[in-house]
């Protein structure tokens, strides 16, 4: 059986940790999905905001949908 995903990323070093959170915020921040979510918020472009927020905010927003 394959490890789960927390124990592959419990042996990472904090610099590993942050490099793999930057390439998946880069990867989302280009997705089309992102994109369209971005275009629908009326706050973003009024403030910008640091990518990872808004990527943080956009995960959350979906996980919240898909949850429901």
């Amino acid at each position: 059986m394959a490890p789960s995903l927390a124990s592959s990323t419990a042996s990472l070093s904090e610099s590993d940790r942050t490099a793999v959170w930057h390439n998946l915020v880069q990867a989302i921040a280009s997705s089309s999905g992102f994109e369209c979510w971005l275009e629908q918020q009326p706050s973003a472009a009024a403030q910008p905001a640091a990518i990872d927020l808004l990527v943080r905010r956009y995960l959350r927003e979906t996980l919240e949908t898909l949850a429901y």
